[in-house]
Order: structure tokens, then C-alpha cells, then sequence
């Protein structure tokens, strides 16, 4: 059976609700897990783990826990080839929550903390999205409808520094590879580059035409220099190169309705992945930029309009997407 699973290139996983937050495992003990968060859109919302049996070929829920609201994101913590360390992973929805999975019972997911920086009001502003930093796990930064960004230490539990970072609401926020610089995605149409050593200046990289909101952001781990972005009900992603602010170096023009969302692959510079509601998910070589990007190297069509995506840094070749109530992962 294990041999004939190496050969399958999909695997699916069925959930009871519409899958929206969506991430993969880093830790190399456990092959093939995945968090899926629920989109439903009332209070009671749920979390659950997953794993892929690879003698049965069946995914299995581990462990799960309710959450309110739904997840705008999920994330493992990164750098996790350090098994010792707590296996931690973390939210947002109304606030930003970091959970732990109990190595001795998988299934007990305990709370571990809730950071909110607004404790004067009694209302929150809620959280778009958050990126965990690579090089120094401690830090998370979170972006919220007001307006802010937030970087947090989530050791210390304290916010170690809240800016106003766009003139309408943040949409995404994501680490360049170190500790000091992020970029910010919002409704006012912009991408803007922020250094946490002199947090008085910001770099607008590119304005939307029309001010059309960004809706994700995605860095290049491998090639910092290159950011991917989309436009909020456009079937097209936006690659930026930073050395060149104001003009992308790409654009890339396969989908057939609107890109929901974005991955640079974990191990190469010059390969990204992107899906939308035309139900497809899409690799692109840009290794001839500045030369024009006309097609994808690789197709795949999901049954339905594709809501998450997400390529696995500790197995990079495979690739999950999350559309109706499935998970897919998919050998690329």
C-alpha cells in the first residue's frame, strides 16, 4: 500500500463546512498535517487537524477545537526542525490566538494565549490576516480593518510596536526574509514596505490603478526582491520587484475570473502558484522576467471555486487548495 501511495498525485479530504483558513505543518514528524479553519458565518466557528493516513490513503482528523468566529488565517509555527520546541500554531479571526497541541494527547488543543492590543475598548477590530516570522519565531504581525498593523512578541505576550500602516483597511501583511522588514497590502490599492528599525518612514512599492484594493501578499522567501499581489476581483497577479517600485515586472494573465489566492514555491525562486473562483489552480516560471509571462507551466481544475492555497515548505512538492468544503493536496 505505502509503495502505491507514492504514486498517487492527489489525495482529498472532505470536511462538514465550507474550508477557508488553511496551512500546512512544518514539523518533519509529522508528514502530510494540515489545519483547516471553517467559514460559517455565525459565532461558532472550528478548527480542525488533519493527517494523511499514507497506508490507508485517507486523511484523519487528529484533533480539533472551536474558534470563534471563522479563521481569516491559520499558521504553524515556522522552523519547527527543532522538535523539542512546543508544537504551536496560531489564528486570527476577532483577535490573534496562539494554540498548542498536546504532544501527549494530539487531541487536547489548549489556548495558550489571546493577544489583544485594544484592551480600553470594548469593541475589537478584527484581524485580516497575520505572517509569523521565519528567522525569529517569536514575532507575529497582525493587520486589522483599522487601519493598523501590529507586530507582536508572542514569548512576552506584548505588542512591540502598533502602526498606522494604509489610509482604508490592511488586508495582508508578510515578513521579507529577516526580522526587520514587512510589506502591507490594504483597500487604499497599495503595497507598502516598512523597516521595524525606522518605523517613521514607509516605501509605497506599487498603487493599484484606480486605488483598486490589494487583497494578498506574498514575499519570495528564496529571491526577496520579488513580492506577488492581487487586485481584489481581478484574474490577474501582480509581480513587483522592489529594486523597481511603481511599475510591475509581471503580470500574470491565466485565470478566467478572480485570483483568490497566491504561494511562491518554498524551493525555487522562479515559481509561483495561483488560484481563483475559475476553479483552477496555476503554476508560472518566471524565470524569463523581465520577458512577458504568457502561460502557466502547470494546470489543475478543482471542482469548485478555489477559496485557499498554500505549497508546503517542508514537502515542497506538494501543494494544497481548499475549495466548497474539500481539501486537496496535489503532487506537483
Amino acid at each position: 500500500m505505502a509503495t502505491e501511495a507514492k504514486k498517487k498525485e492527489i489525495y482529498t479530504h472532505e470536511a462538514p463546512w465550507l474550508i477557508y483558513g488553511m496551512n500546512w505543518s512544518v514539523r518533519p514528524d509529522y508528514r502530510f498535517r494540515l489545519a483547516i479553519g471553517s467559514f460559517i458565518e455565525e459565532y461558532s466557528n472550528r478548527v480542525e487537524i488533519v493527517q494523511l493516513n499514507e497506508e490507508t490513503e485517507q486523511f484523519m482528523v487528529t484533533g480539533h477545537f472551536d474558534h470563534p468566529y471563522p479563521t481569516t488565517k491559520i499558521q504553524w509555527c515556522p522552523n519547527e526542525s527543532n522538535l523539542a520546541k512546543p508544537d504551536i500554531l496560531a489564528t486570527s479571526g476577532d483577535y490573534l490566538r496562539i494554540w498548542e497541541v498536546d504532544s501527549k494527547n494530539p487531541q487536547s488543543i489548549p489556548m495558550r494565549c489571546l493577544l489583544n492590543n485594544n484592551k480600553n475598548s470594548e469593541f475589537c477590530a478584527p484581524l485580516t490576516s497575520f505572517d509569523w516570522n521565519d528567522t525569529d519565531p517569536s514575532i507575529i504581525g497582525t493587520s486589522s480593518i483599522d487601519t493598523t498593523c501590529t507586530i507582536w512578541n508572542i514569548e512576552t505576550q506584548q505588542a512591540k510596536t502598533q502602526l498606522i500602516a494604509h489610509d482604508k483597511e490592511v488586508f495582508d501583511i508578510a515578513f521579507k526574509k529577516g526580522v526587520d522588514i514587512f510589506a502591507s497590502v490594504g483597500a487604499d490599492g497599495s503595497v507598502r514596505m516598512f523597516d521595524l528599525r525606522s518605523l517613521e518612514h514607509s516605501t509605497i512599492i506599487y498603487e493599484s490603478e484606480e486605488m483598486m484594493p490589494l487583497l494578498r501578499l506574498a514575499w519570495n522567501k528564496q529571491d526577496p526582491n520579488y513580492l506577488a499581489t492581487i487586485v481584489m476581483d481581478l484574474p490577474k497577479v501582480v509581480i513587483l520587484d522592489i529594486r523597481s517600485p511603481s511599475h510591475p515586472v509581471a503580470e500574470l494573465h491565466g485565470h478566467m475570473a478572480c485570483v483568490n489566492a497566491i504561494a511562491w514555491a518554498p524551493h525555487s525562486s522562479c515559481h509561483v502558484c495561483s488560484a481563483g473562483d475559475d476553479s483552477q489552480a496555476l503554476i508560472w516560471d518566471l524565470s524569463h522576467m523581465p520577458k512577458p509571462v504568457e502561460d502557466p507551466i502547470l494546470a489543475y481544475k478543482a471542482e469548485a471555486e478555489i477559496n485557499q492555497l498554500q505549497w508546503s515548505s517542508y514537502q515542497p512538492d506538494w501543494v494544497a487548495i481548499a475549495f466548497s468544503n474539500k481539501l486537496q493536496i496535489l503532487r506537483v
